[in-house]
């Protein structure tokens, strides 16, 4: 060991306001690194949240469409009163008045026919949908039995959209649209 190691010469104020600056100049670019990595995990964290709400809302709407589409195809003229609240249950805005205002007609319909429409099986869609609306499609296999087809089953299939709204925890229809029936 030398004198040299146990006293060392004092270092140059200027080589040492060199080392003093340079480590100022690592922690605040590493306080820079951190700050912008935390900034773009919180980005992607939201970002993840609203993708996870959006699926989340998409699959609600696909199982509330799937559910109701059903339910406007299934119907039975010696129970029309079930029909029509199922139908209302699960209907708001312009839907739900629409179909309230034509519900005494079409039970005449129905009741003179001896119609009974049974429901097989149902294919949904979701076109579009974010957190509150969506709007599906569905196609119904249906079979109709009434005084026109002579009491003989007769298959089918019914063709609907659907514009859904979500109200409070569940979804609701809000328009329903045949090609059948806008001709």
């Amino acid at each position: 060991m030398t004198t040299d190691d146990i006293h060392p010469e004092p270092t140059e104020p200027a080589t040492r306001t060199r080392r003093i600056t340079l480590h100022r100049m690592v922690i605040a670019s590493a306080a820079t690194i951190t700050t912008a990595a935390v900034a773009v995990a919180s980005v992607l964290a939201v970002d993840n949240h609203h993708i996870r709400a959006r699926e989340q809302a998409r699959d609600s709407a696909l199982q509330a469409a799937c559910t109701y589409a059903p339910t406007l195809a299934r119907y039975d003229a010696k129970d029309l009163d079930t029909y029509f609240a199922a139908v209302l249950a699960g209907a708001t805005g312009s839907w739900k008045t629409e179909f309230d205002a034509t519900s005494r007609d079409l039970r005449e319909v129905l009741t003179q026919g001896q119609v009974v429409s049974t429901v097989g099986e149902v294919t949904c869609a979701i076109e579009s949908a974010d957190e509150t609306s969506a709007t599906a499609v569905a196609v119904i296999d249906q079979t109709i039995t009434s005084l026109g087809t002579k009491g003989e089953p007769t298959p089918g299939q019914l063709s609907v959209s659907m514009s859904l709204r979500k109200d409070l925890d569940r979804w609701l229809v809000s328009e329903v649209s045949t090609p059948t029936l806008s001709r």
